[in-house]
């Protein structure tokens, strides 16, 4: 076997290992994940095998076709899916490898805003208000920033081994 041809064997090999190691971890990330619907759990593995593909490209990227993009819009669009049906069998997982560490764990907290631009501000909600200029007399100008917080926390050992996020 040539050397062109022993990388691209060898460069495959590694890639089903990957493949393997990553299917493997996604099940067991996965186990405790409880649907109403049974297909609403096959379709999030179909997600997430698609999404690990493409690691951090977009939902139509990963998707590769306008039929598992409308699937994958739909999937988390579907007001019978929770978010808590999604990630349960993460946070299991998470809680489990917690318990076996044995040790200190950190939580690394983090809040984001997301904010969106709106007249009517009801059906997002209020963040708070900001100051943009002063107007002719001096006085201040407001603007209302809308949106939502979400508040996450990272577990992880004091080695800095991740553990999953809560």
């Amino acid at each position: 076997m040539g050397g062109e041809a022993w990388r691209t064997a060898a460069m495959n090999e590694q890639r089903g290992l990957a493949d393997v190691q990553s299917s493997c971890w996604m099940e067991s990330e996965l186990a405790s994940c409880k649907f109403n619907d049974v297909r609403h759990g096959k379709r999030l593995r179909k997600l997430l095998a698609q999404l690990a593909e493409h690691i951090g490209g977009s939902i139509p990227w990963a998707s590769q076709d306008w039929a598992n993009t409308k699937a994958a819009y739909r999937f988390f669009s579907n007001p019978r899916i929770s978010e808590e049906e999604i990630l349960g069998g993460h946070v299991q997982a998470t809680r489990g490898r917690i318990a076996a560490c044995g040790t200190v764990i950190l939580m690394l907290h983090d809040t984001t805003e997301f904010t969106f631009h709106r007249r009517d501000t009801a059906p997002v909600g209020i963040l708070h208000k900001s100051y943009t200029r002063k107007d002719k007399k001096g006085r201040p100008l407001h603007y209302t920033v809308c949106g939502i917080l979400m508040h996450s926390s990272l577990a992880v050992t004091t080695e800095g081994l991740p553990l999953g996020r809560l």
